[in-house]
């Protein structure tokens, strides 16, 4: 791990988690227009069997998106809120400690979605509502600061050109924190995003995973949401369904350098690619350990 400033417990939802404890975020889609699963939880039914299945799998945090981040038709926020918030109250229903999180650049969305039990607030966009941690403040949530460039929501990048990626994520990132301090939320609830892909090409989205142990001397907590991304897809010149080993080869170099929650489609997946990094690291022990002791 990088030098730097120490790492902290991270508060969310009613849980603690200490610094080596690293965390896996689910995916759940709300949504006809995915580019993953292509609209496969868009029924409730099947949204929440896909609950429960991540659950089983070891995710610690759920995370409910209600618009996709690819251009589409327009979902204005009552059709948002209509997608998630019930939704957020059901899952809070089923699970009543599970870490619910909500995907979602707008305040009256946050604070739906908090009413009806959302403990984490996941501004994929980077701050394009400056509301929006007065809503984590009010509600006590935490709130997820992530890099998107200069690019609007729901828009691709476009000859997008930084003169250093790494410091402009940091810039950005940094300040959205510091605006959420003082807006009032704890900062132990507080995390800190490149968000790969957005307002980024390939490249960048590669050396912004190189230099990550930059993000983790901050000291704030650092997500990353690796899944089946296009830049692993432009890598590996991949389609979606065939991007899984090059999500789990990105999410162990991002362990390494120190990322503590991840976003993902497959839960067990990574679950045993952090347990591998984590052993490796010294962390925590193998589940057994019988060769050569008998």
């Amino acid at each position: 791990m990088t030098d730097g400033a120490a790492q902290q417990v991270l508060r969310l939802g009613r849980h603690s988690f200490a610094p080596a404890r690293r965390l896996v975020m689910g995916i759940v889609n709300r949504t006809p227009d995915s580019f993953y699963d292509r609209g496969a939880t868009w029924d409730e039914d099947a949204a929440m069997a896909r609950v429960h299945a991540v659950v089983a799998e070891g995710a610690d945090i759920l995370d409910i998106g209600g618009v996709a981040a690819a251009p589409g038709a327009p979902v204005e926020v009552a059709e948002e809120i209509r997608r998630t918030v019930p939704f957020v109250a059901a899952v809070r229903a089923a699970y009543p400690d599970l870490v619910i999180s909500v995907d979602t650049w707008r305040h009256e969305v946050g604070r739906e979605a908090c009413l009806a039990g959302a403990d984490l607030l996941n501004d994929t966009w980077g701050g394009q509502d400056r509301q929006l941690p007065a809503v984590a403040a009010e509600f006590g949530a935490g709130l997820i600061c992530a890099h998107a460039g200069d690019q609007p929501p729901r828009t691709r990048p476009f000859r997008v050109a930084y003169d250093d990626v790494m410091a402009d994520v940091l810039d950005r990132t940094l300040d959205q924190a510091a605006r959420a301090t003082a807006a009032g939320v704890d900062p132990a609830r507080i995390l800190i995003d490149a968000a790969h892909d957005f307002g980024k090409n390939t490249w960048q989205s590669l050396e912004v995973t190189r230099r990550l142990g930059e993000m983790v001397a901050t000291g704030w907590p650092v997500l990353v949401s690796l899944s089946n991304k296009d830049f692993i897809g432009e890598t590996l010149d991949a389609p979606p369904e065939r991007r899984l080993t090059g999500t789990l080869a990105t999410t162990a170099i991002c362990a390494w350098l120190g990322a503590r929650v991840f976003r993902v489609h497959q839960v067990r997946e990574t679950r045993d690619v952090l347990a591998m990094v984590s052993a490796i690291q010294g962390e925590q022990p193998p589940a057994r350990t019988v060769r050569g002791l008998a």
